[in-house]
């Protein structure tokens, strides 16, 4: 390739990049404005505090005190931001804090998170319980090999477990203050990826990216085809990936079954990057917030091609 075809293929590269990420990022608004703005109503009003009485019951279930219902209910219902500010105002023990991050890092944002997957290859209901019970079996397997105790609950409780006082208006400002930073960061990595996929594309790097991550894929029950997709999601989350997946979605690149498996994956786990040196502030070991929603995404996505295919196998025969 000469000077003249590089500088144009390269050009080419960044006003496909820019066009799709533009598309990309509009589409991920309509959806995270609203469901974010909800979310802030629903803590404001103090709902969230109100299911955390639901929710207290099962808490034995992941050898969790009472407490531990109202990080999980923010957490799952808003964001891991949120879920880590109710967890550090609660008097817990080290295993306790690990347990609720091995549980938010699987099952957090779900609602908005839920639609994103919705609108990019598999149904939101689906997702939610995969991700839900993901949680559940991580957290009791991992509860086996630590002490967890147990926690009275303490003033402390009683102040994280209130809505906030702060005038309307003032909690407003903070949360359109938070959604634009978060817009503008969602812009600038939706733009580089889309930027960097389409000259990968253009100048045919992504073949041998996808040969280097075969041997992964293959351990986490993916083949090839979404190497690049996975791997999206993985780095930078939900959101950034399912932005990528809708354009290959749209291109009718994938089967049903691809990325049923591919979200089956990044849905139990993704942002391998950002959420775990979140809660590595707080002083969890790194090795429970990388390792076991690893294994628990592989198992799973094997356990889901085994039973697809029992399932063909069961069609054959009846036909």
């Amino acid at each position: 390739m000469n000077t003249a075809e590089f500088r144009n293929t390269l050009r080419l590269s960044l006003t496909a990049g820019v066009q799709k990420g533009w598309t990309g990022f509009v589409w991920m608004l309509k959806i995270l404005v609203p469901i974010s703005f909800l979310s802030m109503l629903l803590e404001y009003s103090g709902v969230l505090y109100r299911l955390n009485a639901v929710l207290e019951p099962a808490m034995g279930i992941l050898s969790l005190p009472p407490m531990a219902a109202l990080p999980l209910v923010i957490g799952i219902v808003t964001n891991i931001y949120g879920g880590i500010a109710a967890m550090v105002m609660l008097p817990l023990t080290m295993e306790q804090m690990t347990l609720i991050a091995i549980f938010l890092l699987i099952s957090h944002n779900m609602i908005q998170e839920g639609i994103i997957q919705a609108k990019s290859g598999i149904h939101p209901i689906k997702a939610t319980v995969i991700r839900l019970v993901a949680s559940v079996v991580t957290v009791m397997v991992s509860a086996r090999f630590m002490d967890t105790g147990s926690v009275s609950a303490t003033a402390a409780q009683l102040t994280a477990a209130a809505p906030s006082t702060l005038p309307f208006t003032t909690v407003l400002g903070q949360w359109a203050l938070a959604m634009l930073y978060l817009s503008l960061k969602i812009f600038l990595i939706i733009m580089v990826l889309m930027i960097v996929l389409s000259a990968m594309k253009n100048f045919h790097l992504l073949g041998w990216l996808i040969r280097l991550l075969s041997p992964v894929l293959r351990t986490l029950g993916l083949n090839q085809r979404v190497g690049t997709l996975w791997l999206t999601a993985a780095a930078f989350g939900i959101a950034y990936g399912a932005a990528v997946i809708l354009e290959e979605v749209r291109e009718g690149n994938l089967t049903k079954d691809e990325l049923e498996r591919l979200h089956m994956s990044i849905g139990i786990n993704h942002s391998m990057i950002e959420d775990p040196a979140l809660f590595m502030v707080l002083g969890i070991s790194a090795f429970w917030l990388w390792v076991p929603r690893l294994i628990t995404a592989i198992v799973a996505v094997h356990l889901f091609g085994l039973w697809i295919r029992w399932r063909n196998r069961r069609a054959e025969q009846a036909g």
